[in-house]
Protein backbone atom coordinates (compact mmCIF):
# COMPACT_ATOMS: atom_id res chain seq x y z
CA UNK A 1 0.00 0.00 0.00
CA UNK A 2 1.28 3.16 -0.86
CA UNK A 3 1.06 6.61 1.66
CA UNK A 4 1.86 9.73 0.75
CA UNK A 5 1.32 12.20 3.82
CA UNK A 6 4.15 14.28 2.98
CA UNK A 7 4.16 15.43 -0.46
CA UNK A 8 7.60 17.26 0.00
CA UNK A 9 11.02 15.38 1.37
CA UNK A 10 13.35 17.18 0.16
CA UNK A 11 15.49 14.19 -0.13
CA UNK A 12 15.88 15.39 -4.14
CA UNK A 13 17.14 19.19 -3.44
CA UNK A 14 20.60 18.01 -4.77
CA UNK A 15 19.55 16.45 -7.88
CA UNK A 16 18.71 12.88 -7.41
CA UNK A 17 16.00 10.81 -6.61
CA UNK A 18 15.24 7.23 -4.89
CA UNK A 19 14.60 4.45 -7.11
CA UNK A 20 12.06 1.40 -6.20
CA UNK A 21 14.46 -0.53 -4.38
CA UNK A 22 15.61 2.86 -2.27
CA UNK A 23 19.10 3.23 -4.44
CA UNK A 24 19.70 6.99 -5.21
CA UNK A 25 20.50 7.88 -8.82
CA UNK A 26 20.45 11.58 -10.68
CA UNK A 27 17.15 12.84 -11.49
CA UNK A 28 18.61 12.67 -15.16
CA UNK A 29 19.50 9.12 -15.39
CA UNK A 30 18.21 7.40 -18.06
CA UNK A 31 15.93 5.23 -16.07
CA UNK A 32 14.14 8.05 -14.70
CA UNK A 33 13.68 9.34 -18.31
CA UNK A 34 12.32 6.59 -19.02
CA UNK A 35 9.87 6.11 -16.29
CA UNK A 36 9.16 10.20 -16.47
CA UNK A 37 8.29 9.58 -19.86
CA UNK A 38 5.82 6.93 -19.04
CA UNK A 39 4.73 9.38 -16.59
CA UNK A 40 4.01 12.28 -18.62
CA UNK A 41 2.56 9.66 -21.14
CA UNK A 42 0.00 9.12 -18.58
CA UNK A 43 -0.93 12.95 -17.68
CA UNK A 44 -1.67 13.22 -21.72
CA UNK A 45 -3.67 10.28 -21.58
CA UNK A 46 -5.69 12.03 -18.73
CA UNK A 47 -6.67 14.65 -21.30
CA UNK A 48 -7.51 12.01 -23.97
CA UNK A 49 -9.82 10.72 -21.59
CA UNK A 50 -11.85 13.98 -21.13
CA UNK A 51 -12.95 13.25 -24.50
CA UNK A 52 -13.86 9.63 -24.30
CA UNK A 53 -17.02 9.15 -22.11
CA UNK A 54 -19.54 9.23 -25.43
CA UNK A 55 -17.41 7.26 -27.24
CA UNK A 56 -18.68 3.39 -27.63
CA UNK A 57 -21.07 3.78 -24.63
CA UNK A 58 -18.27 4.82 -21.99
CA UNK A 59 -16.17 1.94 -23.19
CA UNK A 60 -13.38 3.93 -24.51
CA UNK A 61 -13.08 5.84 -21.20
CA UNK A 62 -13.18 2.81 -19.13
CA UNK A 63 -10.16 1.73 -21.70
CA UNK A 64 -8.02 4.39 -21.33
CA UNK A 65 -8.53 4.02 -17.02
CA UNK A 66 -7.24 0.44 -17.47
CA UNK A 67 -4.22 2.02 -19.71
CA UNK A 68 -3.52 4.54 -17.39
CA UNK A 69 -3.30 2.12 -14.38
CA UNK A 70 -0.78 -0.17 -16.40
CA UNK A 71 1.16 2.98 -16.97
CA UNK A 72 1.54 3.19 -13.31
CA UNK A 73 2.28 -0.22 -13.07
CA UNK A 74 4.86 0.06 -15.76
CA UNK A 75 6.43 3.31 -13.96
CA UNK A 76 6.56 0.96 -10.99
CA UNK A 77 8.04 -1.85 -12.84
CA UNK A 78 10.78 0.93 -14.66
CA UNK A 79 11.59 2.43 -11.16
CA UNK A 80 12.85 -0.60 -9.76
CA UNK A 81 16.30 -2.16 -11.21
CA UNK A 82 17.78 -5.11 -10.82
CA UNK A 83 15.07 -7.75 -12.07
CA UNK A 84 17.77 -10.27 -11.47
CA UNK A 85 17.69 -9.75 -7.58
CA UNK A 86 13.76 -10.03 -7.48
CA UNK A 87 13.23 -13.56 -6.19
CA UNK A 88 15.88 -12.39 -3.00
CA UNK A 89 13.80 -9.59 -2.30
CA UNK A 90 11.53 -8.96 0.65
CA UNK A 91 8.52 -8.03 -1.04
CA UNK A 92 8.19 -8.65 -4.92
CA UNK A 93 8.52 -5.58 -7.15
CA UNK A 94 5.51 -4.89 -9.59
CA UNK A 95 6.16 -6.24 -12.75
CA UNK A 96 4.29 -5.68 -16.24
CA UNK A 97 2.87 -9.13 -17.49
CA UNK A 98 2.01 -10.53 -20.59
CA UNK A 99 -1.51 -10.43 -20.30
CA UNK A 100 -1.64 -6.48 -20.29
CA UNK A 101 0.01 -7.11 -23.45
CA UNK A 102 -2.68 -9.70 -24.53
CA UNK A 103 -5.53 -6.84 -23.51
CA UNK A 104 -4.26 -4.66 -25.90
CA UNK A 105 -4.03 -6.74 -29.20
CA UNK A 106 -7.21 -7.99 -28.09
CA UNK A 107 -9.05 -4.15 -28.14
CA UNK A 108 -7.19 -3.89 -31.45
CA UNK A 109 -8.28 -6.87 -32.68
CA UNK A 110 -12.04 -5.54 -31.68
CA UNK A 111 -11.96 -2.10 -32.97
CA UNK A 112 -9.37 -3.03 -36.72
CA UNK A 113 -12.43 -4.58 -38.00
CA UNK A 114 -14.70 -1.22 -37.96
CA UNK A 115 -11.93 0.45 -39.85
CA UNK A 116 -11.30 0.96 -43.80
CA UNK A 117 -8.05 -0.26 -44.90
CA UNK A 118 -6.17 3.01 -45.00
CA UNK A 119 -4.68 3.93 -48.35
CA UNK A 120 -2.52 6.49 -47.46
CA UNK A 121 -1.21 7.46 -44.14
CA UNK A 122 -3.22 9.85 -42.12
CA UNK A 123 -2.52 13.12 -40.29
CA UNK A 124 -2.96 13.58 -36.34
CA UNK A 125 -5.85 15.13 -35.95
CA UNK A 126 -9.77 15.19 -36.38
CA UNK A 127 -11.70 14.70 -33.21
CA UNK A 128 -10.39 16.32 -30.03
CA UNK A 129 -10.03 12.23 -29.05
CA UNK A 130 -8.37 11.67 -31.85
CA UNK A 131 -6.39 14.29 -32.11
CA UNK A 132 -5.31 14.16 -27.97
CA UNK A 133 -4.61 10.01 -29.20
CA UNK A 134 -2.19 10.99 -31.89
CA UNK A 135 -0.04 13.05 -29.30
CA UNK A 136 -0.22 10.19 -26.53
CA UNK A 137 1.03 7.91 -29.66
CA UNK A 138 3.84 9.96 -30.08
CA UNK A 139 5.24 10.41 -26.60
CA UNK A 140 4.29 6.45 -26.38
CA UNK A 141 6.99 6.15 -29.11
CA UNK A 142 9.13 8.25 -27.01
CA UNK A 143 8.66 6.39 -24.04
CA UNK A 144 9.31 3.33 -26.15
CA UNK A 145 12.51 4.56 -27.10
CA UNK A 146 13.67 6.21 -23.96
CA UNK A 147 12.75 2.33 -22.62
CA UNK A 148 14.83 0.22 -25.48
CA UNK A 149 17.91 2.54 -24.81
CA UNK A 150 17.91 1.78 -21.13
CA UNK A 151 17.85 -1.68 -22.06
CA UNK A 152 20.84 -1.71 -23.56
CA UNK A 153 22.21 0.07 -20.67
CA UNK A 154 20.62 -1.97 -17.90
CA UNK A 155 18.54 -4.72 -17.14
CA UNK A 156 14.76 -4.19 -17.48
CA UNK A 157 11.50 -5.99 -18.01
CA UNK A 158 11.31 -6.95 -21.80
CA UNK A 159 7.30 -6.96 -21.21
CA UNK A 160 7.11 -3.49 -20.30
CA UNK A 161 8.81 -2.48 -24.25
CA UNK A 162 6.54 -4.89 -25.64
CA UNK A 163 3.50 -3.06 -24.20
CA UNK A 164 4.59 0.36 -24.83
CA UNK A 165 5.05 -1.03 -28.89
CA UNK A 166 1.65 -2.25 -29.09
CA UNK A 167 0.08 0.35 -26.57
CA UNK A 168 1.15 2.97 -29.45
CA UNK A 169 -0.55 0.69 -31.78
CA UNK A 170 -3.68 0.70 -29.72
CA UNK A 171 -3.35 4.78 -29.56
CA UNK A 172 -3.20 5.13 -33.31
CA UNK A 173 -6.75 2.86 -33.92
CA UNK A 174 -8.10 4.37 -31.30
CA UNK A 175 -7.63 7.54 -32.92
CA UNK A 176 -9.45 6.47 -36.46
CA UNK A 177 -12.15 4.69 -33.64
CA UNK A 178 -12.95 8.41 -32.32
CA UNK A 179 -12.70 9.97 -35.69
CA UNK A 180 -16.05 8.02 -36.81
CA UNK A 181 -14.54 4.52 -37.25
CA UNK A 182 -11.79 6.28 -39.60
CA UNK A 183 -14.68 7.78 -41.55
CA UNK A 184 -13.32 11.45 -40.58
CA UNK A 185 -9.83 10.52 -40.87
CA UNK A 186 -7.41 13.49 -42.51
CA UNK A 187 -5.18 11.49 -45.14
CA UNK A 188 -1.56 12.90 -46.17
CA UNK A 189 -1.73 14.33 -49.52
CA UNK A 190 2.06 13.54 -50.24
CA UNK A 191 3.69 16.98 -51.95
CA UNK A 192 -0.19 18.58 -52.47
CA UNK A 193 1.73 22.00 -51.28
CA UNK A 194 4.35 21.76 -53.87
Amino acid sequence: MVVLNKIYTRTGDTGETALGDGSRVAKHSQRVTAYGTVDELNATLGVARLHADDLADGLMAERIAMIQNDLFDLGADLCTPNMEKDADREYAPLRMAEAQVDRLEAEIDEMNPKLEPLRSFILPGGSPLATHLHICRTVCRRAERLSVELSGMESINPVGVKYLNRLSDWFFVAGRIANNDGKDDILWVPGANR
